[in-house]
């Protein structure tokens, strides 16, 4: 029987609750994450920014506006540059993004932003 790594877990953890949820947003950091957008984190001056509740984000996937997390997750998981530590799905000037939270082998912190629909990165950004 194969042993699963952290990252294999996390996938199947999300999995599961993707089966029994059809989105999961995971706010680990949020009120340090909100320190940083106040204090011109790097979104543009005077844009709409905000944290979607678990609602709102079950109802954009059953509008088919953006992909289940875990679904999301076995697109792009090969794609990013280190383990996953916290996931947030935020509307932005009106626009759904992921933000992933993740830290390479020599322990930087990233944050990298997903489309929710195509799974494409936006940006990544060293913290």
């Amino acid at each position: 029987m194969e042993t699963l790594t952290p990252i294999r877990w996390l996938v199947l953890g999300f999995a599961m609750a993707g089966a029994a949820m059809p989105a999961i947003a995971v706010p680990a950091f949020a009120h340090e994450h909100d320190r940083h957008h106040h204090g011109g984190h790097g979104h543009a001056e005077g844009r709409e920014h905000r944290h979607a509740s678990h609602d709102e984000v079950r109802r954009a996937v059953e509008r088919g506006e953006i992909r289940p997390l875990a679904e999301l997750l076995t697109m792009i998981r090969d794609k990013l540059p280190g383990e996953i530590t916290s996931v947030e799905i935020e509307r932005d000037d009106g626009r759904w993004i992921y933000e992933f939270h993740v830290v390479d082998k020599r322990g930087r912190l990233f944050e990298v932003y997903v489309d929710p629909l195509s799974g494409d990165i936006r940006e990544t950004r060293e913290k």
